[in-house]
């Protein structure tokens, strides 16, 4: 019984270890520490820089937690608490910033779209304006949309959206396969039901962020052990782009780091983790050289 039990503790260390990629590119410097997350962000799954309010982020937690959206501050300080009226945080995973409705104005997309039992007809993105006044420590939201996506090829987890800044699309990336896939809803976003465009299937696994540079011309994926970016230089289609050999990053190895955001001002990425065995998460900042 003794040897049994040994014999299932090895199982599971196998299953749960991660081999960390070796970065191909030197462009980037190593992880720097910019500040510990409070206790209200215990669970971060999704990081975006802010545009109206640079040098500050939006975050969101992942189920099981209430329906808000956090703004956070360089030295990970929560500066303001987003709660949005009548909703039910199902699995919160991801969030993104871009155009909505209207064109002059900026939106946050809290993606609701995690689905680890694969058992949800419909993903929800909730879009709402992003807020300017942080006079006060919480606001509720009232006024969003809900753009309801369904995926083209049933249902699936996914942990990974991104807006593309030119054109105003969404993608959506699954996680679990073997091979993962590549979906957008095109702007401007139909009411009701969306049927996703399935763009590609791509040889990765686990992808649980991805974010777009500010121009449309860099892109960074990433799962539990590697950093992937890509430099789009002859103006792609991202569905081709992301089939070509990627170079990978630094990556400082997080617990549980489901999170990753261009710097709007091009000077590097940020990562940060969920908190694991009593330790909070850590915004990372990795500085272009």
């Amino acid at each position: 019984m003794t040897r049994f039990l040994i014999l299932l503790a090895l199982v599971a260390i196998a299953c749960h270890s991660k081999k960390q990629e070796t970065p191909t590119s030197d462009s980037f410097l190593k992880a720097q520490a910019l500040g510990t997350l409070s206790e209200k962000l215990h669970e971060a799954s999704g990081l975006v820089e802010s545009i109206q309010q640079p040098n500050n982020f939006w975050m969101l937690n992942d189920s099981g937690n209430p329906a808000e959206v956090f703004l956070v501050d360089r030295k990970a300080q929560t500066k303001l608490v987003c709660k949005l009226k009548g909703i039910a945080n199902r699995d919160f995973e991801s969030i993104a910033i871009g155009c909505g409705k209207d064109s002059t104005k900026t939106y946050i997309y809290a993606g609701d779209i995690g689905d680890n039992n694969a058992q949800y007809e419909v993903k929800l993105v909730y879009v709402f304006e992003e807020p300017t006044d942080l006079s006060s420590a919480e606001v509720t939201i009232t006024n969003f949309d809900t753009l309801q996506i369904v995926l083209p090829d049933g249902k699936r987890d996914s942990e990974a959206m991104m807006t593309d800044p030119i054109t105003n699309d969404l993608y959506l990336f699954s996680k679990r396969e073997d091979s993962i896939r590549l979906y957008r809803v095109k702007y401007p976003f139909a009411k009701g039901k969306i049927t996703a465009e399935k763009l590609a299937t791509l040889n990765f696994h686990n992808i649980v962020a991805a974010d777009m540079s500010v121009d449309g011309k860099e892109v960074l994926i990433k799962n539990y052990e590697a950093i992937y970016y890509w430099k789009n230089e002859n103006g792609e289609p991202l569905e081709k782009l992301l089939q070509q050999k990627p170079n990978v990053l630094p990556y400082d190895p997080e617990r549980q780091g489901e999170s990753i955001a261009w710097a709007r001002d091009g000077s590097g990425y940020y990562t940060v983790s969920e908190k694991v065995d009593g330790q909070l998460g850590k915004l990372l900042f990795y500085q272009r050289k």
